[in-house]
């Protein structure tokens, strides 16, 4: 539901999705944050469709770069030529923005205020928000003054010069800390003037898992574990899960976040598995670990689909049987990339080579888990993935800067 004590918001642009690129890709994501987070929201743009039956889109055409009269105009700007068709055409999309903006609190112009491909726009807006109520954010992927490939078609003065010049009362955006720099020096102002928010990245959506795999991503805060482990197990004794529980106490002890799920049901053929699942129970609950260990039996079947989004979320297999016939999990972790620490058992030998990580079933928890700690600490793939997940995820982003900027910036 729509709160409508939070500040209206208009994303603007010269397209908006299904138009392919980075920008709109970004729109599209931020439009859907806000929605989500209960914010009114609405897209501006020259081009596009509604993407989201939540998110509205106006469309105006002469907010698009590509229009045939905006490119004239853009042509005639590139050599330098101020005619009565840009004055016309900026009359013409002040206009339509100013009615566009009659119910906005907060405009988010992305690349308007540094980008020149549709300058007539820049014009108009510039001219709205020195008059009407409405506070502006400029949100700045690309420069075209400081772009080599523009240079030619920049020139001294109005309306160019609104590309290299700081509006009064806009706060200003940029994407990475390299474009702060380039930007302050720009606009000759303060790095501390101008934000950075990064884009970012939704992991369930990009890996395209299921709609149960993301519902449990989310309730077991599968991503906050540091790391997480997959055991594609059904639950009988000599799968050895007793071994498995004591390393991931151990890991606890040594600072680390471990997760393992144990995804199987089960054995069907021993009715004493009951009984050694109550005492892996038992023995989680002694360990202190109940909150890093899932049995998927508890939730649900896991079907083919969300065995294979595990494995694409896991950080490695933890395969602790004490005996094996071969051991299918191991070529579902190689086809994944997934690191295999496992007992060293010939079975396992036989199928990953000298590629898996082994250890002995003579061998204590505490050194097997240092062994594992070692290897994440030098693995470049895990501290990039725990990286992106601490910096770049978008709920991550929206909570600690995106909320901040549009509350503070209405007025």
């Amino acid at each position: 539901m729509i709160n409508r004590e939070r500040p209206r918001l208009a994303l603007l642009h010269y397209a908006a999705p299904p138009t392919i690129g980075g920008v709109e890709s970004t729109i599209a994501t931020h439009a859907r944050l806000f929605t989500d987070h209960d914010y009114p929201v609405k897209i501006i743009a020259g081009r596009g469709d509604q993407f989201d039956a939540r998110v509205p889109v106006q469309i105006i055409p002469a907010v698009d770069s590509t229009h045939p009269y905006v490119t004239e105009v853009t042509h005639e700007l590139a050599m330098g030529i101020i005619s009565s068709n840009f004055c016309s055409l900026t009359a013409t999309v002040r206009d339509c923005l100013e009615s566009a903006l009659a119910d906005v609190d907060v405009c988010i112009a992305h690349n308007v205020l540094t980008l020149h491909k549709n300058l007539a726009l820049t014009n108009a807006l510039h001219e709205i928000v020195q008059t009407q109520r409405v506070s502006l954010i400029g949100w700045c992927h690309d420069f075209a003054w400081s772009d080599p490939v523009y240079e030619k078609e920049m020139h001294t003065g109005a309306p160019w010069d609104l590309l290299r010049k700081a509006w009064i009362g806009v706060k200003y955006v940029v994407i990475s800390e390299a474009r702060r720099k380039e930007l302050a020096h720009l606009l000759e102002i303060s790095e501390a003037d101008i934000a950075v928010v990064p884009v970012g990245i939704d992991t369930c959506e990009f890996l395209g898992v299921t709609q149960t795999t993301a519902q449990w991503v989310s309730e077991m805060n599968l991503l906050g574990a540091m790391p997480l482990f997959l055991m594609p197990i059904r639950v009988t004794r000599r799968k050895n899960i007793e071994l498995a529980i004591e390393i991931i106490a151990a890991l606890r002890n040594r600072g680390y976040m471990p997760r393992l799920i144990v995804m199987g049901p089960l054995g069907p053929h021993n009715p004493a598995n009951t009984s050694y699942l109550d005492e892996l129970y038992r023995l989680r609950h002694e360990r202190g670990v109940d909150d890093a260990i899932t049995f998927l039996l508890e939730y649900g079947f896991v079907n083919d689909e969300v065995r294979r989004d595990l494995y694409l979320l896991a950080d490695a297999l933890l395969f602790t049987s004490v005996r094996e016939g071969f051991g299918i999990p191991i070529l579902e972790a190689g086809v994944t990339r997934l690191p295999v620490f496992c007992s060293d058992i010939p079975p396992f030998r036989e199928s990953a080579g000298k590629w898996a990580h082994y250890f002995s079933l003579d061998e204590s928890p505490a050194v097997i888990s240092d062994r594992i700690t070692r290897f994440f600490a030098q693995d470049a793939r895990y501290q990039l993935k725990r990286r992106l997940l601490r910096k770049y995820t978008w709920e991550r982003i929206f909570a600690e800067t995106i909320k901040p900027l549009v509350e503070m910036g209405q007025r």
